[in-house]
């Protein structure tokens, strides 16, 4: 017999909504005391609190699962209480999630003035029971070598029932001990209980069990391994010190006493439990210029570093020699499907795709980006633009080419759907990878694979962790009928690209370019252009091949910081069509004539941009930011074409420009170029 579903649903769920309520209110002021209570009160407190969290947690599900239709009778201005309710449920769950964090900081600073305690108690110990101490270690060391692995675990008890969602997950009451085998990223851990059963639980329900068991567990690491401890190594000589970072132990305890700014959004629901700072974010903010384009644009020497590898002149052509590479094509973007959506706690500021070479292991190449547009209507589904033209940013195109000589057999592209956020309590900014994927572009007989669209469903977590995914409530492994199944794999957050093979003239367009480079197609002439004069500069111009001094040239100056700032690159790229718009059918096919004019037009129009005043710094993901660059860049454009040029604003006594800096004119090659990685 079916349950008798509620009358009134909606109104149901605001009464146990103001349940919810009075009840945080009355924890709240509950803890205001929190540091002046005894410990096991603030753990009743904490575990309290978990619970509500828990109980609010199930009503706002509840509430999202509501439908209109759902009500007996009409409810007037439905969507409003139900964003009312949903309103308030968030901030009892923000309430919680920060008292939850207030506690487990008092709990770790207690401990640690603890921990010290018992140091300075123990090194009394020492000097008094050392015969005593020392046959309890050799007891810790026999059972160490007994059992190697129990040094890894450590107990933790429940803080409330929890019921296996799915196979592979571990039930367990409230109070039980747990044993920990394994703290997974994506916040469920490998647990085992006392009767000896395994599986998957989530860590809110937990908190360390005892803190001398769990200092025992600290010394029994000191004894047995080296490299799980913090070391210094003492010199007789009086050299510095340096303490060893890689310590397990201190990992483990900070872990316990610190909660990042992912979990914090995690655990009060705000992002799915899959999502992780951005790894390829990380290294392009951290790696200075290492997997810049702006990096791999430059030519790379031989191994003897006494002349450019992929960079050669062909005589008979009059120019740069074309270089095929193992990979050469062009995939194009389509669309994001079923990305989970962050919570109102967050205001998202960008959605993007970067993607790379990668062989599983590291990044072979520089990081490209590319920005994803989305609908109101649709907020899961991100989209791209298939080819770019006129006065669409660059930034936009969905059109990339992949260049790579790796011979590695794993070579494939790594792809990470990614947001930049701003968190609207603390105005804290960050990236976030809603999940990844790895294409692989050589099946095991290093065949290259077929060129056609491909499906790729996303994981979540880094691309150095497995089995995790974007979004755990949306699981792939589904129980029950092929149908059921199907239903699972459509609701899983997918990829959707295009691999594209070359016709004759792409072909020969991408060979002109450094062997391994990834970058948007609206851009490759603009980049030709740049490798062609950099040869005629390096190759041909130049009167002693064996000469490293400065280059006066302030297009191979400054070039590569357009790639780094894609407005300019859009600036230069609207003015170059511009001008080849003007230009007859013979002398496009004349070069030199197209090079000269290049040259020009990157003279008039991005020098004055980049050293003007009026243009403020670039800054990834600030719309005020980029807007006002925006406005700056097309009222430039605007007077250089009513003034035939920009001489007239250089000349102006209204311009300001920055001081004038050597490092604008000159090109300096050994500085620039990248060493050869064989």
């Amino acid at each position: 017999m079916l349950a008798r579903r509620p009358r009134d649903p909606l109104q149901a769920l605001r009464r146990r909504g103001q349940e919810l309520k009075l009840q945080v209110e009355s924890l709240v002021t509950e803890s205001q005391l929190t540091g002046a209570l005894e410990p096991s009160k603030r753990r009743d407190i904490y575990q309290r609190c978990i619970q509500l969290k828990q109980a609010v947690d199930e009503n706002k599900n509840a509430l999202q699962k509501l439908n209109k239709a759902d009500e007996v009778a009409p409810v007037g201005n439905y969507e409003k209480r139900k964003e009312e309710e949903h309103s308030l449920l968030e901030k009892l769950s923000c309430q919680l999630q920060e008292l939850a964090v207030g506690i487990s900081r008092i709990e770790a600073h207690s401990d640690k003035e603890e921990d010290d305690t018992t140091e300075e108690d123990e090194e009394e110990t020492e000097e008094t029971g050392g015969e005593e101490e020392e046959s309890e270690g050799d007891e810790e060391e026999s059972n160490e070598q007994a059992s190697p692995t129990q040094a890894d675990i450590v107990k933790y008890i429940a803080l409330g029932d929890f019921s296996a969602q799915q196979a592979g997950d571990l039930t367990f009451k409230k109070g039980d001990i747990l044993h920990i085998i394994e703290k997974k990223p994506d916040g469920w851990w490998l647990a085992k209980d006392a009767e000896g059963a395994e599986g998957l639980i989530p860590r809110t329900y937990l908190e360390p069990y005892n803190k001398e068991d769990t200092r025992e567990s600290s010394e029994g690491l000191k004894e047995g391994s080296e490299e799980d401890v913090e070391v210094e190594d003492e010199t007789a000589d009086g050299a510095e010190v340096k303490q060893r970072t890689d310590s397990h132990w201190s990992a483990v305890r900070k872990a316990i006493s610190e909660i990042s700014t992912v979990d914090v959004l995690a655990t009060m629901g705000a992002i799915p439990a899959g999502f992780r700072p951005s790894t390829l974010s990380q290294l392009l903010d951290e790696a200075g210029n290492q997997f810049r384009a702006s990096y791999f644009l430059q030519p790379e020497l031989t191994t003897s570093q006494l002349a450019f590898r992929d960079l050669v002149w062909d005589a008979k052509a009059g120019t740069i020699m074309s270089r095929p590479s193992r990979v050469s094509l062009i995939l194009t973007l389509w669309s994001c499907k079923m990305i989970p959506l962050p919570g109102t706690s967050i205001q998202v500021l960008s959605r993007h795709v970067r993607l790379c070479l990668f062989d599983g292991s590291k990044v072979l190449s520089n990081i490209h980006t590319v920005r994803a547009m989305w609908q109101p209507k649709k907020p899961k589904t991100w989209t791209f633009s298939p080819q770019v033209t006129g006065i669409l940013p660059c930034l936009l195109d969905g059109d990339c080419f992949i260049r790579s000589n790796s011979s590695t057999p794993d070579l494939g592209i790594l792809f990470e759907l990614g947001i930049s956020y701003i968190r609207n309590s603390t105005g804290e900014r960050g990236e976030l990878s809603c999940g990844w994927v790895f294409l692989k572009l050589f099946n095991a007989s290093g065949v290259p694979i077929p060129a056609k669209t491909y499906e790729l469903f996303l994981n979540g977590g880094t691309p150095y962790e497995k089995g995790v995914e974007v979004d755990p409530s949306v699981s792939r492994r589904a129980q029950g009928s092929v149908f059921r199944q199907m239903i699972s794999m459509r609701r899983q957050p997918q990829l959707l690209v295009k691999v594209r093979s070359l016709n004759r003239r792409s072909r020969a367009m991408l060979s002109l370019l450094p062997e391994t480079l990834v970058g948007s197609m609206c851009s490759t002439h603009l980049l030709i252009f740049y490798r062609q004069i950099l040869g005629d500069v390096l190759l041909r111009d130049r009167t002693n091949l064996q000469s490293a001094d400065l280059i006066s040239h302030p297009v191979l100056a400054t070039f590569p910081v357009l790639l780094e700032q894609p407005d300019v690159m859009d600036a230069l790229r609207s003015s170059w069509a511009e001008k080849e718009s003007t230009l007859k059918r013979s002398e496009k096919r004349d070069k030199e004539l197209l090079k000269s004019e290049f040259l020009l037009v990157y003279h008039d129009c991005v020098l004055p941009l980049l050293h003007s005043t009026l243009l403020p710094p670039f800054r990834w993901a600030e719309e005020e930011t980029e807007a006002a660059r925006w406005k700056a860049i097309a009222d430039f454009l605007k007077q250089s074409r009513e003034n035939e040029g920009s001489l007239k604003a250089l000349l102006s006594p209204d311009g300001v420009h920055k001081p004038f800096d050597l490092s604008e004119q000159t090109y300096d090659f050994l500085g620039e170029i990248r060493k050869n990685s064989a």
